[in-house]
């Protein structure tokens, strides 16, 4: 079984010194998330009285935003772990990836939902398990079930540091939150960061730990 290890106070660390770099651009790129994310909503709110079509074409529209977006944020704090900055063209440059993407969450859903109903522990093994697969979809070019495999594959080994990872990023959230949301702005930046470098640091010792025949049969 590969045994894999993550330095949680690395990851974090490096999450937190990037953020502190680059707040000002963090703060725009969120803002420009929250704003894109949440109008069509909004709008949707004020029309689907008058008009129940038109309301369900913001909601799809909002729905559509929000992963296109969040597919961007991961591709920039990609970046940043290969010390170049993101730009908020890149928020948009994954619309292609849409569709992969919504399938993929759906399978993802269908899984952890199955897990949690096996009294939850399970689901929680299961998220760990194939949480990464947005970042094969964005990186690799993955398609959902080959993207939800390579997550399975680098998390190998690595189930319980990741809980402790998550745990600690739970923390750093729940901090911004109670500094009256504010501190969102620091900690969603710090934690989007030291993901996207675990998702890094974990392929890279799957990768050194394959046989050299497997890795040349798939790169074939």
């Amino acid at each position: 079984m590969e045994t894999k290890g993550i330095y949680i106070g690395e990851v974090v660390k490096f999450g937190w010194e990037t953020m502190k770099a680059n707040l000002g651009f963090f703060i725009g790129l969120l803002l420009v998330f929250w704003i894109l994310g949440t109008a069509p909503q909004f709008l949707a709110k004020l029309v689907i009285k008058e008009s129940l079509a038109v309301g369900i074409v913001l909601y799809i529209i909002s729905l559509v935003l929000n992963m296109v977006l969040a597919m961007g944020m991961i591709k920039i704090c990609l970046k940043f772990c290969d010390n170049v900055k993101g730009t908020f063209g890149d928020l948009f440059s994954c619309f292609p990836l849409f569709f992969t993407y919504l399938l993929s969450l759906i399978l993802f859903m269908l899984i952890f939902v199955a897990g949690m109903i096996l009294l939850i522990f399970p689901g929680v093994i299961w998220g760990i398990k194939f949480g990464f697969f947005p970042y094969f979809i964005v990186e690799k070019g993955l398609g959902p079930v080959e993207a939800l495999k390579a997550s399975s594959r680098i998390t190998m080994g690595a189930k319980w540091d990741i809980l402790g990872l998550w745990s600690v990023l739970f923390v750093i959230v729940i901090l911004g939150m109670l500094c009256l949301g504010i501190g969102l702005f620091a900690a969603a930046p710090t934690v989007m960061v030291a993901v996207a470098l675990t998702y890094r640091k974990l392929l890279a010792q799957t990768e050194t730990a394959r046989p050299p025949v497997e890795a040349a049969v798939e790169g074939q």
